[in-house]
């Protein structure tokens, strides 16, 4: 009998422990398994190849896409670079021009002076996608939200738009900021999904992790192939934490989205915010695509200030519930200022962020300590 999302983030690819009947997977802290004669081995024979803490962590995330495989990482960087090099020189990205700093890093830094060419273009706008696409192109890269100025793309749009081209071009979403609790791009019409399972899947901002899902079994033998001779993978005590985190998952983006739309509300109203960023308020230009293809808006909250730059350093600063760090996705609210911090990668490009901008995750503390947080801080600009 098919099992409801809250069921499957307990229990999929988790079983009891066959030795000793321990309900929570065991770490398996090892590097290598003993063979009953050579070439014969019970499934795992050194643990950059195959863990068992690992796999469970595998099948639960595949389970929770929607999907047949999954492949863990040590990062969601590493997890990226992976997806790229199923390309070869002289193939194309149509990429969005909204991404993370680190993958926009990846890109222009590393993959570029491969002979893979990239065009950067607004993917809320689906026409702006297809007139990128050329016989080369071999990969559309889509976030959505996106990191740090929450667009949200169209997903079922985009697939279409990719499907009909004569060279079919791969379609990899990073669902980092939505969970596969708030939207499944495999089921929308995806063929690779990425996640940094630092964020949100993990929640604690204690493990380091990526992960790709796919049902295309051709895609999943290649990239498994490269999971193995590459070698950035977690270990089993990073895997444990993603998996320990993911049991509450959709206990916890309910409520950091029931607090990101109470931060969101309170900012839109304060006389010092310019403007206010967030997938499910109504002022969001993408809001009804969002509500579309979302559970909820997830708790992710950008704005900027009348002040301008200078404002936005100042409130960053003067946090004491939202703590100034990079990252997301814990259960503790964070502060930064993108520019600065977590997409300098883009300074100079035509990715930059703009100074002023201010990005929250909003953690899942009491609201009113939120809210008063941002009160004082805003009282000092």
């Amino acid at each position: 009998m098919p099992k409801k999302f809250e069921t499957l983030v307990i229990h999929a690819g988790q079983r009891p422990d066959p030795t000793t009947g321990a309900i929570m997977t065991p770490i398996y802290q090892t590097s290598t398994y003993v063979q009953p004669a050579v070439g014969q081995h019970k499934g795992y024979e050194y643990s950059r190849t195959g863990n068992p803490t690992r796999k469970a962590l595998e099948d639960c995330l595949a389970a929770l896409e929607g999907c047949e495989f999954g492949l863990a990482f040590g990062s969601g960087m590493a997890a990226t670079d992976t997806v790229l090099r199923l390309l070869q020189s002289g193939d194309h990205v149509v990429s969005g021009n909204d991404v993370y700093g680190g993958t926009f890093r990846l890109f222009d830094k590393e993959f570029r002076k491969y002979g893979i060419e990239f065009d950067y273009v607004d993917t809320t706008d689906v026409r702006q996608v297809e007139a990128a696409i050329r016989p080369q192109t071999r990969l559309v890269w889509l976030e959505t939200p996106t990191n740090p100025l929450l667009n949200v793309s169209d997903i079922r749009a985009i697939a279409e738009v990719v499907a009909a081209r004569p060279n079919r071009p791969w379609l990899a979403v990073d669902n980092t900021f939505a969970t596969p609790y708030l939207q499944q791009p495999l089921a929308l019409g995806a063929d690779l999904v990425v996640h940094s399972t630092t964020k949100y899947l993990g929640g604690h901002s204690d493990a380091v992790g990526g992960a790709i899902l796919t049902n295309n079994e051709e895609l999943h033998a290649r990239l498994a192939f490269k999971q193995n001779a590459i070698g950035a993978v977690p270990g089993p005590m990073d895997s444990f934490l993603v998996l320990r985190g993911v049991k509450t998952l959709p206990l916890r983006m309910d409520r950091h989205a029931e607090n990101a739309l109470a931060v969101a509300n309170y900012l839109s109203d304060n006389l010092k915010v310019e403007r206010v960023i967030y997938p499910f308020h109504e002022s969001h230009p993408h809001y009804a695509t969002a509500r579309r293809q979302m559970r909820n808006g997830g708790g992710m909250v950008s704005f900027t200030l009348k002040g301008g730059a200078a404002a936005a350093l100042k409130v960053a600063e003067r946090t004491e519930v939202f703590s100034l760090a990079e990252s997301l996705g814990g259960v503790e609210s964070l502060i930064e200022v993108p520019a600065g911090m977590t997409h300098m990668s883009t300074a100079d490009s035509p990715l930059a962020v703009d100074a002023g901008l201010v990005r929250l995750s909003v953690g899942v503390e009491h609201i009113d300590d939120l809210l008063a947080d941002l009160e004082q801080a805003l009282g000092g600009v």
